[in-house]
């Protein structure tokens, strides 16, 4: 990517996100996902989120917890793996249109968390899905939901 791309790149990413129908891949937004060498389901969850545009990195860790921490995810909302995208800990099983959102509204929190592995999430894909939420993780270790499922 060039210098003027990576100084734009910013501002279009916004604008990037909300238009219907924008390819994504064209405004790539880097996702690093933290994850056990042995874990299925994270691989599913990255292709998920390589489906919908993101270019994700994986790197694979044998102390998922110490990746969390080191995002500042609290553990309390941990799940099987950890992401950065754009300053933000995305943890766990949570959907590309909730990066999505989170990206767009850009508010100042830790990131989002889909806690535990959610039945029926993406990556934990089910016949008998549950209902779950995706939490927005605030920088004082509280939440709200972000999203129901």
């Amino acid at each position: 990517m060039n210098r003027f791309a990576k100084t734009l790149r910013p501002l279009l990413l916004p604008l990037a996100l909300a238009a219907p129908g924008f390819a994504l891949a064209d405004a790539a937004v880097r996702v690093e996902v933290f994850k056990s060498p042995y874990c299925g389901c994270c691989e599913r969850w990255v292709e998920q989120m390589r489906r919908n545009g993101f270019e994700v990195v994986t790197k694979d860790v044998q102390d998922v917890p110490a990746a969390r921490r080191a995002v500042g995810m609290p553990d309390r909302y941990g799940s099987c793996h950890t992401a950065k995208i754009a300053g933000y800990a995305i943890e766990g099983h949570v959907p590309a249109e909730d990066v999505r959102r989170l990206l767009r509204e850009n508010p100042k929190v830790v990131g989002l968390s889909g806690p535990g592995m959610p039945q029926g999430s993406p990556g934990m894909e089910t016949v008998t899905p549950k209902p779950y939420d995706t939490l927005l993780v605030r920088a004082d270790g509280g939440y709200e939901t972000f999203a129901k499922h």
